[in-house]
């Protein structure tokens, strides 16, 4: 152990007979010295990658080898995957990955776990860009992959706002208090792996350092399909940015999706309501159905806030609330709200439609709200023009998010929602209508300039003709005069 951290080196080894023995012999005695364990991971090899192995640890008598072979073969990201829970299982605090084909220099396996026992990285990344060793070309990387890793390392720096020398070496080391925070399970087996890793690694704001590592290409076989892998890298890197921003759900980056991301343009529902919320200050504001608290954060802190939805409590949550309280709204509102505590506001924004039983929250609110307090109600419009052309088509296209969100359980048109508000006795000072919300699927050149016209022209017609072209109704509402 080292400054008392277990560190661990995985190897993955694919048809590697006769590479993984002089590799493993490269390992300084210092290093074996300081280092817990290295498990060797034969993911199946056609080869007698294991029974060498197995042989090469009998023979030098290494108690901290250990050998383990695939019952079949999980890729690249498979066998990390595989290693990494390892590891992690064993209670280690930092685990290196080294290449059984001998591309990365074990020589240099200290400068790569020293940053994580030192506390200084969470992830530590070999460059073979810096020139302490001469860079890549010196050391006999092929021009074409020279170039090839130059291309889509900026790529993904422009599009990641990164700043990495290389995202394309595989020598690699993390911290396990790291790699817990990220899941893992829902990368690709495939080698676009270790690039989905950064990705998941700064979406996460762990600490990313980089160390020069000497270059080597000798007579090793490369099982990577080089065209490929780089659609791969271009396609997983945009659809992470898409899932963030909302407009797709990648498997790959599904904990990030956020649903219903917000809209802080005009007209918007969300600008709408903020605008409004911010007029005054020392308010009392209930949020009910209000998820991570994306929304409360544009909301001053000098109004008092809680939150209510059925996820757990969170950093985001915590962050945003006053108060938050994990509580399933098909139920109402929460029980321990109903002792004489009294709202300014109270939310309802896009949840109606996703509970069994609205009637219970839309009671229990008016008995929450103060004499001159508000209710906010947002709903989709399910008699847009947009879903009038798809039925008339014979459509009805349910979606991740939107007017015909596959979780809507329930669909309002505006003379719905009036009687709904008639029949719970709910007195509605304003109505205010969101046009349909193209600047949403805009490319970002486009959004400040065309979108802000288009948008407002679509506003226009919504104003017009609300029950048309009207995407959301937000009524604004409170206790019924008696």
């Amino acid at each position: 152990m080292k400054n008392g951290k277990k560190i661990g080196i995985l190897v993955v080894a694919y048809n590697a007979v006769s590479t993984l023995n002089k590799v493993l012999d490269r390992i300084p005695q210092d290093v074996y010295a300081e280092i817990d364990e290295i498990a060797v991971f034969d993911d199946a090899s056609k080869d007698n990658t294991y029974m060498l192995s197995l042989g090469y640890k009998q023979v030098k008598q290494l108690d901290k080898l250990n050998i383990f072979l695939n019952e079949k073969n999980l890729g690249y990201g498979g066998n990390q995957k595989k290693g990494f829970a390892y590891f992690s299982e064993k209670g280690f605090d930092a685990v290196v990955l080294l290449h059984g084909d001998g591309q990365y220099a074990p020589e240099v396996l200290s400068d790569m776990y020293s940053p994580l026992v030192n506390g200084t990285a969470d992830v530590v990344l070999g460059s073979r860009m810096m020139t302490k060793y001469g860079g890549a070309l010196k050391g006999g990387m092929p021009f074409y992959k020279f170039i090839g890793n130059k291309i889509l390392s900026y790529f993904q720096n422009h599009t990641l706002k990164m700043d990495l020398t290389e995202f394309h070496s595989g020598y690699r080391a993390y911290s396990i208090a790291g790699l817990k925070k990220l899941m893992l399970t829902n990368c690709t087996d495939d080698f676009h792996f270790d690039t989905q890793i950064i990705i998941k690694a700064n979406h996460n704001n762990l600490k990313i350092i980089e160390v020069p590592i000497p270059t080597y290409y000798g007579d090793e076989i490369c099982y990577v399909n080089g065209m490929k892998y780089a659609r791969n890298i271009f396609r997983t890197t945009k659809e992470y940015i898409k899932t963030i921003k909302g407009k797709i759900r990648a498997d790959a980056y599904s904990e990030y999706y956020t649903p219903y991301p917000l809209k802080l343009y005009p007209f918007s529902s969300h600008m709408a309501i903020i605008n409004l919320l911010n007029k005054k200050e020392n308010q009392r504001i209930l949020d009910a159905g209000c998820g991570d608290g994306l929304f409360s954060e544009h909301i001053s802190r000098k109004n008092y806030k809680l939150g209510v939805d059925f996820i757990p409590e969170s950093d985001n949550t915590k962050k945003n609330f006053d108060k938050y309280i994990q509580f399933n709204l098909n139920e109402g509102l929460p029980v321990s709200l109903k002792s004489g505590e009294k709202f300014d506001y109270i939310l309802m924004l896009d949840i109606l439609e996703h509970l069994v039983d609205y009637k219970r929250i839309l009671e229990d609110a008016k008995d929450l709200i103060k004499e001159d307090g508000k209710i906010i109600i947002s709903l989709p419009n399910i008699a847009n023009i947009y879903v009038r052309l798809n039925l008339l088509l014979g459509r009805f296209p349910y979606a991740e998010k939107g007017i015909l969100d596959k979780t809507h359980i329930r669909f309002f048109t505006l003379g719905s929602i009036k009687q709904l508000m008639r029949i719970h006795r709910l007195r509605t000072f304003k109505i205010i209508v969101t046009p349909i919300p193209i600047i949403e699927v805009l490319p970002d050149v486009f959004k400040k300039n065309a979108g802000y016209i288009l948008n407002l022209l679509l506003y226009s017609a919504a104003f017009i003709l609300k029950r048309l072209y009207g995407y959301q109704f937000i009524f604004i509402s409170g206790i019924h005069e008696k």
